[in-house]
């Protein structure tokens, strides 16, 4: 049975990131304060359309909402994955690799031997191609986002299993280590906010923004990938092509495809939590 890697690897993804951070902080300066033709996009929670993730399974199966891309085609895709209250699947591998978190409930995702671990909001992990595994989900409500890098996103049996040398990642959310101001500089001096850095693979990166209550700020960003959404919380989002103001709550998203300012406020009285993936420089402002 393979061992899943836990907390101690991704202290040296944080590590090389931090490495990395006086590069970061040269590109980040190039965002233009001003984008002319902006191609910000929100995509609200409750106009995320839902259909079965795994039609053979009828009744049994999870549901999923793509958010972008085409989970049945060939296009890097996010999608959210909804499990009811008591679902565990059988052993089962995947064709492509992906990358999860937590939105809502508790889930487990490991080796058909392993204990029950159940993750809770906040928490990530990624799923190998052709590696065995579960998942299962116990809560009310249960949520993931769920991204591949290509698709077709399919489920096929443990008899096709294979080892393409990678090696599955399960955070816990009470095991993230989080980054203020003073420890990276992706995060302006006067900005009271934290990063986490969870993934980086392909020339892009995977992080988590926490956004303290009471934040009114800017994220700029200047990647042609911008993909966030919100984990926890909910906050206020202004378009810059009408300057309409757009509740985001958990499960929404929003991204642009070129330089962006990202103008953000949280008015509620938690702290909101974002995952953004991107191939550019961001700057929490």
């Amino acid at each position: 049975m393979k061992k899943r890697i836990y907390t101690l690897l991704i202290l040296g993804l944080v590590a090389s990131c931090n490495n990395q951070k006086s590069a970061d902080s040269k590109t980040e300066n190039t965002i233009s304060e001003i984008i002319e033709k902006p191609t910000n996009k929100v995509v609200l929670s409750s106009e995320i359309e839902f259909e079965k993730l795994n039609p053979a399974r009828g009744d049994q199966s999870p549901q999923a909402g793509t958010i972008w891309g085409d989970r049945n085609g060939e296009l890097p895709t996010g999608f959210l994955a909804k499990f009811v209250d008591g679902f565990s699947s059988p052993p089962h591998i995947h064709n492509v690799s992906y990358r999860a978190v937590v939105i809502k409930g508790s889930i487990h995702n490991d080796d058909p031997k392993a204990g029950n671990m159940w993750m809770k909001p906040g928490s990530f992990w990624t799923q190998p191609a052709g590696e065995s595994h579960i998942t299962s989900a116990k809560g009310e409500e249960n949520i993931a986002l769920v991204e591949i890098d290509k698709g077709p996103y399919l489920v096929k049996p443990i008899k096709e299993a294979v080892d393409n040398g990678e090696r599955p990642i399960n955070i816990d959310v009470s095991n993230l280590v989080w980054l203020n101001n003073k420890k990276t500089s992706l995060i302006t001096p006067n900005a009271e906010a934290e990063i986490s850095f969870l993934h980086e693979n392909n020339g892009l990166n995977s992080l988590f923004i926490k956004l303290p209550k009471g934040y009114n700020g800017t994220i700029k960003t200047n990647g042609t990938v911008v993909h966030a959404v919100v984990i926890k919380g909910k906050l206020n989002y202004t378009l810059p092509q009408n300057q309409v103001t757009k509740v985001v709550d958990e499960g929404s998203y929003f991204g642009a495809t070129s330089k962006a300012l990202h103008t953000i406020s949280n008015k509620s009285q938690t702290d909101v939590i974002i995952y953004m993936r991107t191939n550019g420089a961001i700057s929490v402002e």
